[in-house]
């Protein structure tokens, strides 16, 4: 009964949640479900288990969210997306125009701003140019998915974003774990799609398709905003509450190319030196005391390094982007509040794992996980890959696998002599393979803004999306259990 029980709480949290019901409620609700199945108390396992965990996840994460989204408004309201938009435009042109969407996204997503921004400047810039090249507009979600949701998320080695951060605790790694393997992986998903990409424009010539008359209708910011579907879909898989997109004031004049790269310059560096230079070398012995938490360097370096490389970013933004930011207050509040939810979401879910993570019946689920051929590392990629999946959330079913699974896995890994770096590529890629299935929020998202359905482009995304990243994760697992990590 107790693994009847988890099943059902599961069918009914992706049920719901797939039609636009808000996980705030869901989670808990799906948790009780599967905790009195198994005969269970239930309201211990909702105020201390439940809570518990989710809590946990927001004191570990929430400043993440909350620089994140703040950082991502401030360089959308700047103007500074839009140059780096519009520098693409013109260097590359329409007759590389997929490239230049690709490299576009690719570009403001490594450097961390949010995936819901990016997509909102990304995508009518993209569609101008698929219209002067005569593109099929249906190959536009595919190419936005490349740039934003994939390798730059996932798999590049230093990239702020809430997938690369959160194994970070759990293996006593930095945002740079696996450097070359991150590399190597983030090699594939770009080759792969971008051949894929180019394969299909060039069948549409042949075929005689062009980019279909006037540029469909599109969601805008202001939209989604007030889409409540939309909206919640994507606040569990994006860390951007489309609610505060339409706030604040974007700039009409837009700042030169440097002044609006250097910002995303100084996160990369920033957060590669505190990573290897600068807290490697300080005394946090003091972190073992029990008002510290009794944690250590490893516990909480990583995502410290990502707070201040996004902190120092943003007064870099600021600083010189003064006279653009015309309505300062309304941005800065615009992006805080655009955290909130995103991060609470998430949490709700983490707090859904933990209950389940809790019950006897687990057991077995933990039994057969662990007992998959090929070892650790199999067992890892599939885990994350099945609970992104199933909850349309990399960040959400990552959590929840590494909450439930993430000690043994650790011991596994020590008595098999892996790398927790290695084992934190292969979460994080994991969970970002998966996840991208019809219900996932930023796939949503993103048809919507594209101004297209999940008939016309959703097999495009699946192969940039999932295949390439399966693909990585293959090459990935077999270099590290090859050659270990590097």
């Amino acid at each position: 009964m107790g693994l009847l029980g988890i099943l059902l709480g599961l069918a009914l949290l992706v049920g719901l949640a797939f039609r636009g019901w808000s996980v705030l409620g869901l989670a808990p609700l799906a948790a009780l479900v599967a905790a009195a199945f198994s005969g269970e108390p239930l309201l211990a396992h909702w105020t201390q288990t439940f809570m518990g965990s989710a809590a946990g996840f927001v004191a570990q994460f929430f400043p993440l969210f909350l620089l994140g989204a703040l950082f991502g408004k401030l360089m959308d309201d700047s103007g500074s997306v839009s140059a780096i938009a519009d520098f693409m435009t013109d260097k590359l042109g329409p007759g590389r125009s997929v490239l230049a969407v690709v490299l576009a996204g690719a570009l403001v997503t490594y450097g961390g701003v949010s995936l819901f921004v990016a997509m909102f400047v990304i995508a009518p810039m993209g569609q101008a140019l698929f219209r002067a090249a005569d593109i099929p507009n249906r190959l536009l979600p595919g190419a936005v998915a490349l740039g934003t949701t994939t390798f730059t998320m996932t798999a590049m080695p230093g990239t702020p974003a809430i997938q690369n951060a959160i194994p970070m605790p759990f293996f006593g790694t930095t945002p740079f774990a696996a450097p070359g393997l991150g590399i190597i992986a983030s090699a594939v998903m770009l080759g792969f799609g971008l051949w894929w990409l180019g394969r299909a424009e060039r069948a549409a010539r042949r075929a005689g398709e062009g980019f279909g008359g006037p540029a469909p209708a599109a969601m805008s910011a202001s939209d989604a905003a007030h889409d409540p579907v939309v909206r919640e879909r994507a606040t569990a898989a994006q860390s951007f509450d489309p609610a505060e997109a339409g706030h604040g004031q974007r700039s009409a004049q837009l700042p030169g190319i440097l002044v609006a790269v250097l910002p995303l310059a100084v996160v990369m560096v920033v957060n590669l030196t505190m990573s290897t230079l600068v807290l490697p070398r300080m005394d946090l012995g003091f972190l073992a005391e029990p008002q510290w938490g009794g944690t250590s360097l490893a516990g909480v370096g990583g995502v410290w390094s990502v707070i201040v490389a996004l902190s120092a970013a943003i007064v870099v933004l600021y600083a010189l982007n003064r006279g653009r930011l015309q309505s300062l207050r309304d941005t800065v509040d615009a992006g805080l509040n655009a955290a909130a939810l995103p991060v609470i979401s998430v949490a709700s879910l983490v707090g859904f794992g933990a209950v389940v993570a809790a019950l006897p019946a687990f057991q077995v689920v933990s039994d057969w996980v662990l007992g998959i051929e090929g070892g650790p590392l199999v067992g890892l990629a599939l885990s994350t890959n099945v609970l992104s999946a199933l909850t349309g959330s990399a960040s959400g079913g990552l959590t929840i696998a590494l909450g439930a699974l993430g000690e043994t896995y650790m011991q596994l890994a020590a008595s098999d002599g892996i790398d927790p770096a290695l084992m934190h590529r292969v979460a994080a890629i994991g969970a970002g393979s998966l996840d991208s299935l019809p219900h996932n929020g930023a796939v949503v998202t993103l048809l919507a803004v594209c101004g297209a359905t999940h008939k016309q482009s959703y097999f495009d995304i699946v192969m940039v999306g999932i295949v390439s990243a399966l693909l990585a994760l293959v090459v990935v697992i077999v270099l590290g259990t090859t050659f270990g990590s590097f």
